[in-house]
Formats: C-alpha cells, structure tokens, sequence
C-alpha cells in the first residue's frame, strides 16, 4: 500500500483524557487509511505529559490557561468560556502553519464541547465533524432537538424523556450532581452548546455502533449527518488490522500496570469487580468511605482505580484491612453480589458477551462503522 497521504485531519478534543483517547483511537483508523492526522492539544495539557504517541504530529495551541489549565479555570464554565476566547486565534494559527506543510489540513474533527471550531473551519473553507466521544450522544441530540433544555431537579415534577427504541425515563438520580448544582444552569448552558452548531458540520461521528442502538439512529439521521464510527477502543482487543494498537491512548497519570497485571494473573476467572470514575470525578470523602466498605463487605476481590489525589478520601484504616446524594455501603455491596453472584448477573455477563461480539464485527472490515470510516474518508479525499 502506498503510505502517500490524500487528506489531512485536524483533531480538537476537549482536553480531558476520556475525551481525548476516543479521538486518538479514530485518528489511528484514519491513518490506516491514508489519512495524515494531527492531534491539537493544549500546552496545559502537554505539561503534564511523559510520553507522545510518535505516529502522528501533535501541535500545541493555547486554551487561555497555560500553567494549569481547567484546574487554573477554576470552573468549568470559566474554562470553556476563556478556551473559546484564546483556542480560536491559535487553532486558526496552527491551521496557516500547516497550510504549508506537503499535505495542508482539509479537515476539522472537533468535540462538541468545543462548538466554536466550526466557524475556524467555516473560515478557512475546511471540512468539519463534530465527533461526540459519549455512547449517549445520539440520545443527547435527541434530547435538545425535541425537548430543548431539561431542568433537572430533585422533586416528583420531574420531566420525563422518552426516546425512540428505550422504555425508561430520565431522573435527578439518574444524572451526575453537577447537573443540580449551583452552578448547574450555566454547565447546562455549556452542554446545550454542543449542539448549536451542528446544522453546520459536514458529518456528526458518533462513538457507538449503529447495532447498538438502531432506532435512535435511523431516526436522527434523518436531522443530523450522523455516523457511528465506534467503538474507538484499540484494534488488539477488536478487529486485530492494526497492527500493535494495544494502547489506548495518552495518560497523564502513572499507572500500575504490571503490578494490577500480576495480581488479575493469580485470579479465578469472572471474580475480580473493576471499579474507576475516571481522571475528573472527585467524590466526597464521605462517598469514598461507603464505596470502599461495600466493596470489601461484598467478599469479592476487587480493583479500584484511585488517584494519588483522591487517595487521602479512603478511610484510615481501609488499606489494612441521612442520604444526601450518598450511595451507602449497603447498597453497594447488594449490587456487586446482583452481578457477581445471581442470576441477573448471568444475564448481564451473557449480554456482555453478545455486545462484545458485535462490537469486533462493526469495526471489521465490511462492518458497520468500518464502512461509515470509510465513506469519511473517501469523501475527505474527493474534496482535497
């Protein structure tokens, strides 16, 4: 195959690493087919980082916080607001920098959180995709084209969402805190803007898999230029066609990975419960408590992903050995034997499974997100 490149895709993820890996998993994709990619990342960002995927360029542009980045912001809001501010000029530099380069940039694949990217790309008469890295995006388009904002608040009057192909509703309890906080009306605001320039983009990538949820989709295509394009999990634990893609991706933080490795090894089958909230959410010491002491009370040998900043929250004595919006320990040791001992949890293992399956089958070659890569992608070479 010849390695020679036919377009160029710039790639803006919201500088957060469960953001991030999603994008540089489809970048991968794209680069097997032909695609040269590079990957903008903050210089808040790359402070922080030890080691750069050497396959494909990464460029620094500027998010207005240099030094600390979203914990400099201080809030949310006031990161997004002043990365909108600062990121436009920058991107829009990086772009004329890369428009002398051998293969000029035609493309932008941005991430929602960062709507703003559309009208860089809109300038520079380049492609844009907005590319949602949640498996709930095509529910949360769902929800802003048919219900507007959604308040959210802890009382009986609730709104109820119904979505094409679910039978449930959505409640306080069932969305993070931060959706009833204080400071929640302007964070919705926030994530209300994803969708407002999306009757712009060129393509709306999706990371999920359209067997997963068919109805919803066929029903949103009809709006949106929706693709699913998912799962965007490294190819060893898929479809194998790229060759040494076992990463997922850049970490910020140290892993133990040879010490979890060597420990998982020496266990039966089936017996350990995984436990991680990922590299933002901090809970409440009061949280952590009843989640450490259900999870020892459920007998069950367990791995708990834990940050060395969030480490002093375990109770003292943990590492030897009224509600309000707390989980108990009760619960939580019920819900672990629910899964790891009853039926139910047979189901949810087998179901596991099927999912599994599936989701290697729609990245293969002939697959369903396998294709919708690949209409991207000859599209992106027709218009360069």
């Amino acid at each position: 195959m010849s390695t020679s490149h036919k377009a160029h895709c710039l790639i803006l993820p919201f500088q957060g690493q469960g953001h991030i890996n999603p994008m540089l998993q489809f970048s991968k994709r794209l680069q097997s087919k032909r695609v040269e990619i590079t990957i903008a990342l903050t210089k808040s960002f790359l402070k922080n980082m030890k080691e750069l995927p050497t396959s494909m360029s990464i460029e620094a542009i500027s998010d207005g916080y240099d030094d600390g980045g979203f914990h400099q912001a201080g809030t949310f809001v006031a990161y997004i607001t002043r990365f909108k501010e600062v990121g436009s000029d920058t991107l829009s530099q990086l772009i004329q920098k890369l428009a002398n380069s051998e293969c000029p940039v035609n493309c932008i694949v941005y991430d929602p959180f960062l709507p703003w990217a559309v009208e860089v790309a809109k300038n520079f008469g380049l492609i844009s995709a907005a590319f949602f890295t949640q498996n709930c995006a095509v529910d949360n388009i769902y929800y802003h084209v048919h219900k507007g904002v959604i308040k959210l608040t802890p009382t009986k009057n609730d709104e109820e969402i119904l979505i094409p192909g679910l039978s449930c509703t959505i409640e306080s309890s069932d969305v993070p805190t931060f959706v009833i906080s204080p400071e929640a009306e302007r964070i919705l605001e926030v994530m209300v803007n994803q969708f407002s320039n999306l009757d712009k983009v060129d393509w709306v990538l999706i990371n999920s898999f359209y067997e997963l949820e068919k109805q919803v989709i066929d029903y949103m295509s009809k709006i949106y230029p929706i693709k699913t394009i998912g799962p965007t999990i490294p190819s060893m634990y898929l479809d194998k066609r790229l060759h040494d893609d076992k990463e997922y991706g850049l970490s910020i933080f140290k892993p133990m990975t040879n010490e979890c490795l060597n420990w998982l090894n020496h266990q039966p089958i089936n017996s350990v419960v995984y436990v991680s909230f990922g590299s933002i959410t901090n809970l409440e010491a009061e949280q952590m408590e009843e989640l450490a002491w259900g999870l020892k009370n459920s007998n069950n040998n367990f791995l708990w992903v834990v940050r060395s900043t969030e480490e002093s929250k375990l109770p003292k004595d943990f590492l030897e050995f009224k509600k309000k919006g707390i989980v108990r320990r009760e619960v939580i040791e019920e819900c672990i034997k629910l899964v790891m001992e009853e039926e139910k949890g047979k189901l949810i293992r087998e179901n596991t499974k099927k999912w599994k399956e599936l989701a290697r089958n729609v990245v293969d070659e002939g697959g369903s997100s396998d294709k919708n890569i690949e209409e991207f992608v000859s599209k992106l070479v027709t218009i360069s």
